[in-house]
């Protein structure tokens, strides 16, 4: 009896030094490294650590796959540190056309006039008359400068033209799926248009029985469209227009497979429009691979927002992240935050620790099903919360009104992460600020 009580208090002493473990190791401190990444090797400065999240030089992940160009990289903090540029001073854009000057449906025009919309960005002024010449695009801009009206508007039009046109519009996350679906449904007022949104997280059930009825557009994500596929319940073959939104981001996320199966049970003679915030010689081989004789449309003005002031948050120790990420919250001007960590874990555990401080916060990540993701970007958006803490599942794409600022907790894996993520702030004319905590 003697030997089984040593043994049980020997077995519940090991448990709770395994939970100490994971409570205060690598995936502690409300996000940080989950432990696909090495830590810093002895010997390496704690300098050169502290620049890319403890990983060694020419490190990989892990994981052992490396899809972006940029994943081996260490991020030197200056980097993130950015006087926002005096909007006023920079010279306007001066558009060739309004949206009324463009060759498209009056009813359209009628519905894009209510939505206020009276002058084109630059790549909606140039893509819109590209895509309505039928021709392959290739559209390269900023995140934030309106690419998805770029291509709904002219796609609606060929709808309206002919009414037997299939849509396909391929994106990288189910929230920005999601964001499409509702544009069109904007776009299209009362014209009988009807799309399906077919996303992960979701009833597949409902999308099969969404996919029998009436329908022109198909917007989703790869997995979820190849699962449709594979089913016999979408047939790519009778699509004459396929939308790869967001392919540098599609890549990162390794749907590349996912993409080559889709496109690869096509139609040869189709139009393809893909667009992309960055170019690096992965998405040339794409543009290369999926794309016949394109127009190539580059709008891009830099690699991060003039409208945004970047700058660092040193913390000297872990254990003072969050009590400084409270002080800067509290600050009246932190009115509407985007927060990032780099974990789900870590995200829930903040977004959970900022609720019991008497902050409104909320979380999506990818332990979230569809529903809870949606709802929690829904009361962001119309403020009944006004801080959202996420993984970079939000940081492209998505078109949420008037964040003052964007926070990130955990420093991103790449720098176009890094750049993606300040998107979410200092959009259209508006100023933003980010900060990037560094310890």
């Amino acid at each position: 009896m003697k030997d089984l009580w040593s043994a049980c208090f020997k077995a519940k002493k090991l448990k709770l030094q395994l939970m100490s473990t994971r409570s205060f190791g690598r995936s502690s401190s409300f996000g940080k490294s989950s432990g696909r990444r090495r830590a810093a090797p002895s010997g390496q400065s704690a300098k050169s650590a502290a620049r890319f999240g403890g990983r060694p030089t020419g490190g990989r992940s892990n994981s052992g796959r490396s899809n972006n160009r940029f994943t081996d990289q260490k991020i030197n903090p200056a980097l993130f540190v950015s006087k926002a540029g005096p909007i006023v001073k920079e010279k306007p854009y001066v558009s060739k056309n309004a949206f009324a000057d463009f060759a498209i449906d009056e009813q359209l025009k009628r519905n894009v006039s209510a939505k206020g919309y009276i002058t084109p960005t630059p790549i909606q002024d140039e893509a819109i008359p590209a895509v309505l010449e039928g021709i392959d695009v290739v559209g390269i801009a900023n995140t934030g400068t309106g690419k998805t009206a770029a291509f709904l508007l002219p796609l609606l039009d060929k709808i309206i033209k002919n009414p037997k046109e299939n849509i396909l519009i391929i994106v990288p996350t189910r929230e920005l799926a999601t964001q499409i679906n509702q544009e069109l449904i904007e776009f299209k007022g009362k014209l009988r248009i009807f799309s399906v949104c077919c996303v992960g997280g979701t009833s597949i059930g409902r999308q099969i029985s969404d996919l029998y009825r009436q329908h022109n557009i198909v917007i989703g994500t790869p997995g979820r469209l190849k699962d449709l596929i594979e089913r016999g319940m979408i047939k790519p073959a009778r699509f004459s227009t396929i939308v790869l939104d967001e392919a540098d981001r599609m890549l990162d996320m390794g749907f590349v497979a996912d993409m080559r199966f889709i496109m690869g049970l096509m139609p040869k003679e189709r139009q393809t429009l893909f667009f992309s915030a960055t170019v690096n010689r992965e998405i040339d081989k794409l543009v290369q691979e999926f794309l016949n004789n394109p127009v190539t449309i580059s709008v891009k003005t830099g690699t991060t927002s003039k409208n945004v002031e970047q700058d660092v948050v040193r913390i000297r120790h872990e254990s003072e992240k969050l009590d400084v990420l409270h002080e800067m919250l509290s600050q009246p001007e932190f009115s509407k935050v985007l927060i990032f960590g780099r974990t789900k874990f870590g995200v829930e555990k903040l977004s959970y620790a900022l609720v019991q401080r008497g902050f409104k916060a909320d979380a999506i990540h990818g332990n979230k099903n569809q529903n809870k993701r949606q709802l929690a970007l829904n009361l962001f958006k119309t403020n009944k919360t006004n801080i959202l803490v996420a993984t970079d599942v939000a940081a492209r794409g998505l078109d949420i009104p008037n964040v003052t600022h964007v926070i990130n907790y955990d420093v991103p894996a790449t720098y176009e992460d890094y750049v993606h993520r300040i998107g979410r702030t200092g959009r259209a004319d508006q100023l933003g600020k980010a900060f990037t905590f560094i310890s």
